[in-house]
C-alpha cells in the first residue's frame, strides 16, 4: 500500500457515519488540510455549511427528475433511460477522471466486490425500477413517495449500523415531511385523500428503498478518490444495465427520439446524475447520511419553484406553508 493510501484509509467517521476530515488532515479530495488554530466549533460548522449547500444544489437538481421522467416514459423505456443516462454521465466525466481511476486501480480492484454493490443499488436497479414506475404512476405519487425517504435511510441506518434516529431528528424529519405533503397536496385534504396509489407506486417504493440501502452504505466506501468513485458507479452501472436493456429491446421496445426527449435524456445526464450526485456523495461524506437524508425534502419545493417560474404557474398560500414547514424541519433534523 502506498503512503497515499495509508493516509487516506485513516480517515475516521462521526456520530452519523460521515468521514470526518478533521481525524486524519485528509479532506477527502486528495488535498492535505492544515488545522487552522481557534474555535474548532467554527471549523465544524464550516464543514456543515458546506455539506447543507452542497445537498440542496442535489436536491436542486434532482427536482426536475421525477417530472421528466415521467414525461420521457412515452418515449424511451425505462432501462434504456437508466442505461443511457449513466453511460452518458460517464462519459462526459471519464476525462477529468481518469487519472484518478488510474491512481485509484489497486482500491478498485481490492474492493470490487463493495463496488459493483454500490453501482447495482445506487445506480442500476433504483433509477431502472423508478423510472419503470414512473409508467404506471404519477408525478404527485411520486413527490409523495420520494419525500419518505429519510425514513428508509433511518430504517438501513439501524439495521446495518444500529444507529438510532435522536428525538430532534425525527421531529424534524416529520415537520419536513409536513411540509412535503402540504406542497403536493396543495393544501387540500381532500387532494390528499384522493391519491390513489398503483403498481407503479410499489415499483417507486422498492425503488427508494434500495437507495436508501445505498445511501446509508456509502459511510464504508472505499478511501479513493470523489471523481473515481463516482466513474466506478457511473461505469459499472451502465454496464451492470446491458443485458436487461438487449431483453428490453428483444421484446419490442423501441426509443423515440425527437428535440423534448434528447434534452431530457441530456438533463438526466449532466445535472441529476453527474453534478447531483458529486454533491450528494460530499454532503454524506461531510456530514452522515442520517443528518443528510432530510434534504430529500427540498426535491418537491424546488420542483414548485421551478414550476412558478418556468410554467408560469402562481405562487399560493400553501406554498409558502410547505416551505416554511420544511426549512424549519431541515435545521432541527440536521442538528446534533
Amino acid at each position: 500500500m502506498t503512503p497515499r493510501n495509508q493516509a487516506q484509509t485513516s480517515i475516521g467517521t462521526n456520530g452519523d457515519g460521515a468521514r470526518d476530515p478533521d481525524a486524519s488532515g485528509n479532506s477527502g479530495n486528495g488535498s492535505r488540510v492544515t488545522q487552522q488554530a481557534g474555535d474548532p466549533s467554527s471549523t465544524g460548522a464550516s464543514v456543515a455549511h458546506r455539506a447543507y449547500l452542497l445537498l440542496s444544489l442535489t436536491s436542486l437538481f434532482w427536482s426536475g427528475n421525477v417530472v421528466i421522467g415521467r414525461y420521457i416514459a412515452d418515449y424511451v423505456p425505462p432501462i434504456t433511460v437508466s442505461l443511457i443516462r449513466w453511460a452518458g454521465a460517464f462519459v462526459i466525466l471519464l476525462p477529468f477522471a481518469a487519472r484518478h481511476l488510474a491512481r485509484d486501480w489497486p482500491v478498485i480492484r481490492k474492493h470490487a466486490g463493495l463496488l459493483t454493490l454500490l453501482a447495482l443499488t445506487g445506480f442500476s436497479a433504483y433509477n431502472t425500477m423508478a423510472y419503470y414506475g414512473l409508467h404506471f404512476t404519477t408525478a404527485i405519487n411520486g413527490l409523495l413517495l420520494q419525500s419518505v425517504s429519510p425514513l428508509f435511510v433511518a430504517l438501513w441506518s439501524f439495521v446495518l449500523f444500529r444507529d438510532r434516529l435522536s428525538v430532534r431528528q425525527s421531529a424534524g424529519i416529520c415537520l419536513s415531511l409536513a411540509g412535503v405533503v402540504v406542497i403536493v397536496c396543495h393544501g387540500s385534504l381532500e387532494i390528499l385523500l384522493a391519491v390513489a396509489f398503483n403498481r407503479g407506486d410499489l415499483w417507486f417504493v422498492v425503488a427508494l428503498l434500495i437507495y436508501a440501502f445505498y445511501v446509508a452504505m456509502l459511510r464504508v466506501r472505499p478511501a479513493m478518490h470523489p471523481l473515481s468513485f463516482l466513474a466506478v458507479g457511473m461505469g459499472g452501472g451502465a454496464l451492470l444495465l446491458v443485458p436487461a436493456m438487449a431483453l428490453e429491446i428483444a421484446f419490442g421496445q423501441r426509443i423515440i427520439l425527437n428535440y423534448f426527449s434528447a434534452l431530457s435524456l441530456l438533463y438526466l445526464c449532466v445535472f441529476p446524475s453527474l453534478f447531483g450526485y458529486l454533491c450528494l456523495n460530499r454532503g454524506i461524506e461531510l456530514i452522515g447520511a442520517n443528518r443528510a437524508a432530510p434534504f430529500i425534502h427540498l426535491v418537491p419545493v424546488f420542483g414548485s419553484v421551478l414550476a412558478i417560474a418556468l410554467l408560469g404557474e402562481r405562487l399560493q398560500i400553501y406554498h409558502a406553508v410547505g416551505y416554511g414547514l420544511v426549512f424549519a424541519g431541515i435545521p432541527i433534523a440536521t442538528r446534533r
